[in-house]
């Protein structure tokens, strides 16, 4: 076979194989789109904000599953903490630095400590694929000096799955620099997520459509602070019914986790608090020091269903979970 004949089948096959990937992605200069059978789920976002996040995160049928707010203003949604950027993994003490926070000119309250940035340096890789694609990204967490403590690879793993559903594997892996990085216990913290406004538990003092689940059978806004391997936020977006389950990996550090679940529509997986969410445990119980050049890895997986809480069955997802990711 002629050599310029082979090359043409080569590039054939190849745009043959992208073209019957189900998750598929495009690097765009402010962003990577992640898409799914030629449809957006979501877009990995940096250079506009004080940390790298992934919005919009877009459910079956279309449904928007996170808040809009700040990337977007939408008539009806709350504009509070302006760093609640759909989903995200930041922390509000490293060193001594606020990562979690933004400053108080985008419409936040004036920071306590000095405020640091999740900046992003490159993508590792983007890997499309019919079944699941995974985007790899490395982050440097910048202090205000301009010292950075740490660095960040981030795997944001999309799975095709039926259309009645949508998951994601989401993992964290932070290596300290050269020095000790200590993990400061505080609430604000760490792999997060801010629900669609629709699905609130609450709406000011007055209680919305939104339900709250955990894996104890804790179904009100006192889930927040609470151990849990999973925690499930439910309601309605367009007249239909969406749950989203948040699940923590049982090889994570602190395994099962405390929460920051509010029943404004934040959940978040803290392992890094105890005293700020347990008055009767020492302060600075929840500290955590990585070693100038070690790594520790987070890992997630979102599952975003039709329906209510209670057609998640979210201990058999969960064991599915467990078992298929070491």
């Amino acid at each position: 076979m002629p050599r310029h004949t082979r090359s043409l089948l080569c590039v054939f096959s190849a745009l043959l194989a992208i073209s019957r990937a189900d998750v598929t992605f495009e690097e765009k200069p402010d962003r990577v789109s992640v898409k799914i059978n030629g449809e957006l789920f979501t877009e990995y976002h940096h250079g506009d904000a004080s940390h790298v996040y992934y919005w919009p995160v877009i459910g079956p049928g279309g449904a928007k599953m996170t808040r809009s707010f700040p990337m977007e203003k939408v008539e009806g949604e709350s504009q509070d903490h302006p760093h609640h950027r759909s989903l995200w993994f930041a922390h509000g003490n490293v060193n001594g630095v606020d990562f979690w926070a933004e400053t108080a000119s985008s419409g936040g309250k004036p920071p306590k400590q000095p405020l640091g940035a999740i900046e992003h340096l490159k993508v590792l890789a983007m890997e499309s694929g019919k079944d699941a694609g995974t985007l790899k990204t490395l982050q440097k967490w910048t202090a205000p000096e301009g010292t950075v403590p740490l660095t960040s690879v981030q795997v944001l793993r999309v799975h095709a799955g039926p259309e009645t559903e949508r998951m994601l594997d989401f993992e964290v892996t932070l290596t300290a620099s050269d020095k000790d990085t200590v993990f400061g216990d505080t609430k604000e913290g760490s792999a997060a997520m801010r629900i669609a406004e629709s699905m609130r538990y609450k709406r000011g003092k007055a209680l919305g459509d939104g339900h709250l689940l955990n894996d104890s059978g804790v179904n009100t806004d006192k889930i927040w602070g609470q151990h849990s391997k999973w925690v499930t936020m439910s309601g309605p977006i367009a007249g239909k019914l969406y749950a989203i389950t948040f699940m923590e990996h049982p090889s994570n550090f602190r395994h099962p986790t405390r929460w920051h679940a509010r029943d404004y529509g934040l959940f978040a997986a803290n392992p890094f608090c105890e005293a700020d969410m347990d008055k009767t445990k020492a302060k600075g119980a929840g500290d955590y020091t990585l070693k100038a050049g070690e790594s520790i890895t987070l890992k997630y997986r979102i599952l975003i269903t039709q329906g209510d809480e209670t057609a998640v069955k979210q201990e058999e997802r969960f064991k599915e979970y467990a078992s298929s990711m070491k």
